[in-house]
């Protein structure tokens, strides 16, 4: 199952080296890499390759494409936005375009949580960038900044703003539109026209998932308020659908290993449940495999070696579930306490790092016995770090409100 998966992903993001990291969470996003170079302490003065004012708020995370680094952001409001692409240097920071896009107004008079307009993470290809800004649409940009298309998929608004990211396969991009027309929408990289389009997509905050399953049928994983679905990749087909008990809206994307989906949202009760893939129709008395009393409402967990690590949103307690029962092995408070936690975790090598919206970094050991291993600040925790890290090589790439962050050894004059 796992040669499936990978060849299905080398399909979707053809030209992309071992090194990019080129979507949301990174490759397969995962939210894992193997690169052990990137320190464990960092501050405002230590181990900071450089630091770049940006020119507006967002929750959006960097990609990476070779020496590239992509990102979004937005100032101003709901009847001025004006909303960014940019591209940087990874070597140095150097800015290398800055392109603006028209977006159609107004928007929500009011984001919550400081997120801006600019929170859906960009996907990449070795020559083509897309991004996605809600009402306004999702926009397709080669690499030097050129915009090729732009294509609507909905013209709803709400309060949280628009933040699910979006996801190639093969030729097509997947956009969870479910705050903008509750939808599922499929559009053909080259043109932007619309390939497939499934409705009742409620509640859903995440990007779409790709399960590649034995018979050589990829399905595009949605999680919903209270249940789990799945549809064809190439023609958006229902395939099948699974009750999670989850009587909330569904942020953390669902992670595919091996056939079974790991799904963990939602803000009590219910909080995650284990599906395995392939099935038709209702699969929940025949192929759900167990469920968990605890959820992280906002972070995707992390998958590593037979275990799931996640921490909750709000209380920072961090957990890890044995993947073959649903069984929790601990559940510990993170020291120093990072505070809320919107960003999800990343292993980098056999260390986790949970970053909290203030600044404060932990990592942890990953493995099923809870260990600190080190912690870091930025900004004196009073920032605003809503984006995910990214890592690139031996460098790790941070967003805050202000500024971007490359934690690594500062580039050769």
């Amino acid at each position: 199952m796992r040669i499936f998966f990978i060849l299905a992903i080398l399909l979707s993001y053809p030209s992309l080296t071992v090194a990019d990291w080129p979507q949301f969470r990174g490759p397969y996003g995962l939210g894992t890499s193997p690169d052990t170079g990137i320190p464990e302490n960092w501050s405002e003065t230590e181990n900071i390759a450089w630091k770049i004012p940006l020119p507006g708020v967002g929750a959006s995370s960097p990609i990476v494409i070779g020496d590239k680094v992509f990102l979004t952001a937005s100032e101003g409001g709901a009847d001025d936005v004006l909303r960014h692409v940019l591209c940087f240097s990874l070597t140095d920071g150097r800015l290398l375009w800055d392109k603006t896009v028209d977006s159609l107004l107004p928007e929500q008079s009011k984001i919550r949580e400081d997120h801006g307009y600019a929170s859906s993470t960009p996907v990449a290809t070795g020559d083509r960038l897309f991004v996605f800004f809600g009402k306004s649409g999702v926009f397709a940009f080669d690499h030097d900044g050129r915009q090729l298309w732009n294509t609507t998929v909905g013209s709803a608004l709400n309060g949280w703003g628009s933040a699910a990211s979006l996801t190639l396969h093969r030729n097509l991009v997947l956009v969870n539109a479910s705050v903008e027309g509750e939808a599922l929408v499929a559009l053909d990289q080259t043109s932007g026209k619309e390939v497939w389009k499934v409705g009742n997509i409620t509640e859903s905050w995440h990007a779409p998932v790709l399960a590649p399953v034995a018979n050589g049928r990829t399905e595009v994983i949605a999680a919903l308020n209270g249940e789990l679905r799945a549809f064809d990749a190439v023609d958006g087909k229902p395939l099948w659908q699974c009750k999670s008990g989850i009587g909330w809206y569904m942020c953390p994307m669902p992670l595919v290993q091996d056939g079974i989906v790991y799904a963990v949202g939602g803000r009590s009760g219910l909080g995650g449940l284990a599906v395995r893939t392939g099935g038709t129709g209702n699969v929940t008395e025949t192929r759900r495999l167990w469920t968990l009393q605890k959820a992280t409402n906002v972070p995707t967990p992390i998958l590593h070696g037979g275990y799931l690590y996640f921490a909750n949103d709000s209380t920072a307690v961090a957990h890890c579930v044995d993947i073959k029962t649903g069984e929790f092995l601990y559940s510990e408070r993170l020291v120093p306490n990072p505070g809320g936690i919107y960003a999800s975790p990343v292993l980098i090598g056999e260390r986790i790092l949970y970053l909290g919206r203030g600044g404060q970094a932990v990592f942890i050991a990953a493995k099923p016995e809870f260990k600190v291993l080190s912690s870091a600040v930025l900004e004196n925790k009073r920032g605003m770090f809503n984006a995910s890290p990214a890592v690139a090589g031996n460098r790790l790439l941070l967003r805050s409100n202000k500024f971007l962050y490359c934690i690594g050894d500062a580039p050769k004059q």
